[in-house]
């Protein structure tokens, strides 16, 4: 019975080893494939699977999640014979774990050489400005190319990103100085701009200070011409009224009439500006007399019984004799 006992544990460990090597626990993000005899059956998903013992064995175990594949920096030669360096990044994942298992060997540096190679083809059609300012455009190209070319491995490339692109230090500088002429040109071209805003905008203004100072100018002078007309009227009306006194035989009235003429005349004469002495002439007797028939109308007018108005009667005038020339030197020797 000890023997039985014992060939009975045996046989049961060796069938619970058995059963615990059929069992396969498979993580979430990878697929395992099966290969029977050396051939492969079937790809094991995500969780608990079962394959028979010693017939069926574990293949490649592949990683579906999407991976990152850093591309080294390259030399390229664009259209233009521009010669620069560029580095990328791919993105790809496995969707087909039995083709990317069993079609390609080494998959990674499958991606990694189609994606250098495709890198130098895109970016070797285009010139140099095409290249730094259409990086877009590169970026969709090769991913369009490289997912066509590794569809058949069982991956999807996702993104395909050019990192860096980096042209001659002396192309560089040569750059950086057309940037600065380009710069300097516009910062110019604007200044030039401004002047001549500035320019026109002080000419409207001197235009219409113009106009408005012509404008101001012809008021002034038809305001002017207006009150020189209401002067001559108001003088021809004096005139008319003064000639009907004469007519009606009032001699007083020219009298007035003269006399005022020339007490403004030598008003005018006293207030010149370039007058500093002002002689009198010999007829100034004729002025007093003047004020005398002055003084004999506001008499006639204003006069009356009560109280008559007293006219101041002039000092005769004196003889051409008694009149000194202060310019006559010959009398004075």
């Amino acid at each position: 019975m000890l023997g039985l006992d014992i060939v009975v544990i045996v046989f049961v460990a060796l069938v619970i080893l058995v059963l615990f090597s059929g069992i396969k626990t498979i993580p979430q993000g990878y697929r395992y494939t099966v290969e029977r005899f050396g051939r492969y059956t079937r790809t094991l998903e995500p969780g608990l699977n079962l394959i028979i013992p010693f017939i069926d064995r574990i293949g490649a175990k592949l990683n579906v999640m999407e991976q990152v594949l850093d591309v080294p920096t390259q030399e390229v030669i664009t259209r233009d014979n521009a010669s620069c360096s560029a580095d990328a990044v791919a993105f790809y994942q496995i969707l087909n774990a039995a083709q990317a298992a069993y079609q390609v060997s080494d998959l990674q540096n499958a991606i990694l050489n189609l994606t250098m190679t495709n890198i130098r083809s895109v970016m070797g059609s285009m010139d140099l400005d095409e290249l730094l300012s259409n990086r877009d455009t590169i970026n969709d190209r090769l991913l369009r190319v490289v997912d066509e070319a590794a569809n058949p491995w069982g991956i999807k490339i996702t993104r395909v990103e050019i990192k860096d692109i980096q042209p001659p230090k002396d192309l560089v500088d040569a750059m950086a100085r057309q940037m600065k002429a380009e710069r300097e040109k516009r910062a110019q071209v604007l200044e030039a701009e401004g002047s001549r805003a500035a320019q026109i905008l002080r000419a409207e203004g001197s235009k219409q200070s113009a106009i408005l100072q012509a404008e101001g100018q012809r008021e002034a002078a038809f305001r002017d011409a207006e009150a020189r007309e209401r002067m001559a009227e108001a003088e021809a009306k004096a005139t008319q009224m003064v000639s009907a006194a004469i007519a009606a035989g009032d001699v007083q009235a020219i009298n007035y009439f003269v006399a005022q003429k020339y007490t403004e005349a030598l008003a005018a004469i006293g207030t010149a500006p370039n007058q500093k002495i002002v002689l009198m002439p010999m007829e100034a007797s004729a002025l007093i007399g003047s004020l005398g028939g002055i003084g004999a109308i506001a008499k006639d007018v204003f006069g009356t019984p009560d109280r008559p108005v007293r006219v101041l009667t002039p000092p005769p005038p004196p003889s051409t004799a008694q009149v000194r020339n202060p310019f006559d030197s010959s009398r004075e020797s």
